[in-house]
């Protein structure tokens, strides 16, 4: 199944090469730039919109914290495992890498021997963004704009066709939609356990729980201290 786009009057081949086509019309500066985002800096991003997400929530510490922090745990899970799962059909569809089939193609990034059906990169950054929407609307909304910026970016330096990036987009959000469910039923008790330790709960809320409870509930901090006074 190699030759999903072989022909030049393919849509998914002309499509490759007008997007491809503004990298040869760029400044050498500004591909240089693309190919860093592009390889790097979106994933980076969006790893750290993860970490935002997590800080505020665990700062805002409401009642939905433990859900929400398990939701931002499973965000990385999901691209770990629509990863995985991507493993076979890039064996079995055997797609090479654009520039391997079609000539005049500027290729941003050199070395690129794996398979190009279907992208890793777009593959990841999908299934951390909608991860990251199932946590939390707001962070989720901008994770997904820049999966999307970044899927167009993989066709923009040359390594993948258009196809091969909405394949990964399909594939990271199947992976984080259809076994989230099972993921928060497995991760939201884990993540309220550890709300609940003394020692590491302040990962989950600031504050931890013991002692928003206190805050909340002022006779529990009464009577706490006149138990210190009895047994003194």
């Amino acid at each position: 199944m190699a030759g999903l786009a072989d022909s030049g009057s393919n849509p998914d081949v002309d499509l490759l090469y007008d997007i491809n086509g503004l990298a040869k019309d760029a400044p050498a500066w500004f591909d240089r730039v693309m190919e860093y985002v592009g390889e790097y800096g979106l994933l980076l991003a969006i790893v750290l919109l993860v970490v935002w997400c997590w800080w505020s929530v665990r700062r805002r510490g409401d009642e939905n914290a433990a859900s929400t922090v398990a939701a931002l745990v499973w965000a990385p899970l999901a691209a770990g495992i629509a990863v995985l799962v991507n493993v076979p059909i890039r064996g079995f569809v055997e797609r090479p890498r654009p520039f391997l089939d079609h000539q005049g193609l500027e290729v941003l990034v050199q070395g690129k021997t794996d398979y190009s059906f279907v992208s890793d990169h777009a593959t990841i950054v999908m299934a951390m963004a909608v991860g990251l929407f199932v946590a939390h609307r707001r962070f989720g909304l901008v994770a997904l704009v820049l999966a999307l910026f970044g899927g167009f970016i993989r066709v923009y330096m040359g390594v993948h066709y258009p196809t091969d990036v909405v394949g990964g987009f399909a594939l990271g959000t199947a992976v984080a939609l259809l076994l989230s469910p099972l993921a928060m039923a497995l991760l939201t008790p884990v993540v309220k356990a550890v709300e609940r330790s003394p020692r590491v709960g302040r990962l989950v809320r600031a504050g931890g729980r013991a002692e928003r409870d206190d805050a909340l509930i002022p006779e529990a901090r009464t009577e706490r201290t006149s138990e210190r006074d009895l047994a003194a």
